[in-house]
C-alpha cells in the first residue's frame, strides 16, 4: 500500500513538472530607475586596424535608435547611462586552403571591452570584458564569398544587438569570453593585441 501511494505521488510530482510553463527563469538584472537616457562614447580602437571603430558606433547608435527602450543623448545633455567601448583585439585568419594554398576560407574574431556607466554614481552598471563577434567567411574570390569589410560589417550587426540586449535584458542575456582564457591562450596571440 506504502509503496502504490508512494508511486502514485512520485507519478503526480512527475506530471506538475512536465506540465508547460514549468521551467528555471533566473530573476532578470533590471536597470537602475533612474536611468532612462544613454549616450554611446566614441569607441576606442586599441588594433592597429583603422577607423573600424566608426562603423561599430554608427552600427550600435542605430541599433539603440531601433530598439527605443532608452532615448540615445549626447554625454552632456542629460544622460544617465553612458555605454564606454573599446575594441580590444582584432583576429583575421585563414583557415581553409585551395591545392596552390590560396586560403579560402577566413575566420574573423573581435573582442570588445564593453561597460555601461552610471554617470551619477560614477560606477559600472555592467562590464563585459571580452565580448567577442565572430565570423567564418569564404573568400571573396568565391561565389558567395565576402570581402573582409562585409565580414566586419556583419559582426558590427552582431556585436551592436548583443550590446543593446545586454542593456535591455539585463544579466545572462549574452555573454562574453572568459578574460583569463583569451589572455592566456597563444591561439589568441597577435601583433593586434
Amino acid at each position: 500500500m506504502k509503496k502504490l501511494f508512494l508511486s502514485a505521488l512520485c507519478a503526480l510530482c512527475m506530471a506538475a513538472c512536465a506540465s508547460e510553463g514549468a521551467f528555471y527563469k533566473p530573476q532578470a538584472q533590471i536597470m537602475p530607475q533612474h536611468i532612462k537616457k544613454v549616450a554611446i562614447r566614441p569607441i576606442l580602437n586599441k588594433t592597429e586596424i583603422f577607423a573600424m571603430e566608426d562603423k561599430l558606433y554608427i552600427r550600435l547608435y542605430d541599433e539603440f535608435l531601433k530598439n527605443g527602450s532608452y532615448q540615445v543623448v549626447n554625454e552632456n545633455n542629460g544622460a544617465e547611462g553612458i555605454i564606454v567601448t573599446t575594441i580590444t583585439r582584432y583576429l583575421n585568419v585563414p583557415i581553409q586552403y585551395d591545392s596552390q594554398l590560396i586560403p579560402t576560407v577566413y575566420k574573423m574574431d573581435v573582442w570588445l571591452d564593453v561597460v555601461l556607466m552610471d554617470k551619477a554614481t560614477n560606477a559600472p552598471v555592467w562590464r563585459e570584458p571580452a565580448f567577442l563577434g565572430t565570423q567564418t567567411y569564404s573568400a571573396s574570390t568565391l561565389p558567395g564569398g565576402l570581402t573582409e569589410q562585409q565580414a566586419r560589417e556583419r559582426i558590427w550587426e552582431k556585436l551592436s544587438k548583443d550590446i543593446v540586449k545586454r542593456t535591455v535584458d539585463g544579466f545572462g542575456s549574452v555573454m562574453s569570453e572568459s578574460k583569463k582564457k583569451v589572455m592566456q591562450n597563444p591561439q589568441y596571440t597577435t601583433i593586434t593585441q
